[in-house]
Order: C-alpha cells, then structure tokens, then sequence
C-alpha cells in the first residue's frame, strides 16, 4: 500500500536524501527557506512526525534536548560524552537478533533502532583526573 504524503512532506523527504547526517527541524526549516521552498516551522514538525510514524524518518535525541532528524536508512549506535557532547559512531550492533525475535514473538514491524552508551570521552577523562590531581 503506497502512503500518500503532502507536498511538505515529500520536500522534507527529498531534503533530507540529500543530507548525510542528522539534522534539526529548526535546520530542516532553514535549508528550506533557502531553497526558495519555505514552510511554517510548525508544518515541518508535523511532516517531520509523519515520516516518522511511516518508519521512513529516525529521530535522535542528543543529551542536551536537542532531535536530530535522518532517513531510517540504517540503525544508528553512538557513545555519547556526557561533558563535550562528542559523538562517536559505533558500527557493530549485539540487538539484531533481538530484533527479530521481538518482532516474531510480539508481531511488531520494527523500522529501526537506536543503541546509545553514555559517558565520558577520553578527552573529558583525562581533563577530569587532572582537575582533580591540583
């Protein structure tokens, strides 16, 4: 069955197969007026969610509040500093099998995952033990 979208929707679709990482609404809203393409803020959060529950957008949300938005293209699993905010793109995923057994046991379509660890990066590490030694 083929989900008709609305022509905001189909614009944050083809804006957001151009960029390869996540992005903002606020962002998505920018790029947007740009682009000669402008939308109400409040439209681009609505297509945005939309998209999502099509299982066609992911959304991530960083430690400061902040939701990054991207295609559901791939899972995505980070580590995350909690002091510097870097993140760090993990590759391998120990949930796939899971996945599928979750989806099998409980009938449920899972678009995608996310996998996070939090905590401190070597940086904010060694910054933090020197605070500590003066």
């Amino acid at each position: 069955m083929r989900v008709i979208r609305t022509r905001s929707q189909e614009r944050i679709f083809n804006l957001l197969k151009t960029i390869k990482k996540g992005i903002s609404a606020q962002d998505i809203y920018v790029e947007l007026r740009n682009t000669n393409q402008s939308m109400g803020l409040a439209t681009v959060y609505r297509s945005l969610e939309a998209l999502k529950l099509e299982g066609m957008v992911q959304v991530r949300n960083l430690t400061n509040g902040e939701a990054l938005y991207s295609l559901a293209q791939q899972d995505k699993h980070h580590l995350t500093c909690l002091q510097c905010g870097v993140s760090i793109p993990i590759h391998q995923c120990p949930v796939h099998d899971l996945e599928d057994q979750l989806e099998s046991s409980h009938k449920f379509k899972v678009f995608y995952h996310t996998l996070e660890f939090f905590g401190l990066c070597r940086e904010c590490q060694v910054n933090q033990a020197s605070e500590i030694s003066q």
